[in-house]
């Protein structure tokens, strides 16, 4: 008994090693995966999604960290630094934690009820407060910059919030999401069972 626990804790802690590294590759990289040349897509929160799934809330929580802070190294912070530094950083920090902790307590919740079902669910939530918080530290931290652009542009603040700084990204963020982290928990599933 004491053993099959410590081989699973020593398969979650790979299994969090592994998606640690994989978030931090695909936030490092995210910003180059362009769709159309318009948008760019970040696929991070799949793995945010499986570890939270997987490892539990706390997992999806340092998943969702890692991702911001492998963001504070990529081109575009600079951006968002020259904004506001601490700005960028509790929005940055507390998106990726709060999405990554959200989505393993909602995937509890659920678990009991349909694996699947809980996935896909988790897979809405992760992306939905990711942004829902990226967003409300635009209207907090960079108020004059929202402001400002949908000046220039002659639209409602809500209006070029949501046009210029989430648009088709957080659209085809989501989809992918709901495909892609079903289908790899499955996977996980199936080599886990073999």
């Amino acid at each position: 008994m004491k053993a099959s626990r410590s081989r699973l804790q020593t398969e979650r802690l790979v299994l969090l090693a592994l998606l640690t590294a994989l978030t931090a590759i695909l936030a490092y990289f995210g910003g180059f995966i362009k769709i159309g040349g318009l948008a760019s897509v970040s696929l991070t929160l799949i793995p945010v999604v499986l570890g939270a799934a997987l490892c539990g809330p706390v997992a999806g929580a340092w998943l969702g960290g890692v991702s911001g802070v492998i963001f504070f190294i990529t081109a575009d912070a600079a951006f968002w630094f020259g904004l506001s530094v601490p700005g960028t950083v509790i929005t940055v920090l507390v998106k990726g934690i709060v999405a990554g902790l959200l989505a393993g307590i909602v995937y509890k919740l659920l678990e009991k009820m349909n694996r699947y079902v809980a996935v896909i669910v988790s897979a809405i939530v992760c992306p939905v407060v990711n942004t829902g918080i990226f967003l409300l530290g635009c209207l907090i931290f960079f108020m004059d910059t929202v402001n400002g652009g949908a000046v220039t542009e002659g639209m409602g603040v809500g209006a070029y919030l949501i046009v210029f700084f989430v648009g088709l990204n957080f659209v085809f963020e989501l989809l992918l999401n709901i495909i892609l982290s079903p289908a790899i928990l499955r996977i996980i599933n199936i080599k886990k069972k073999n």
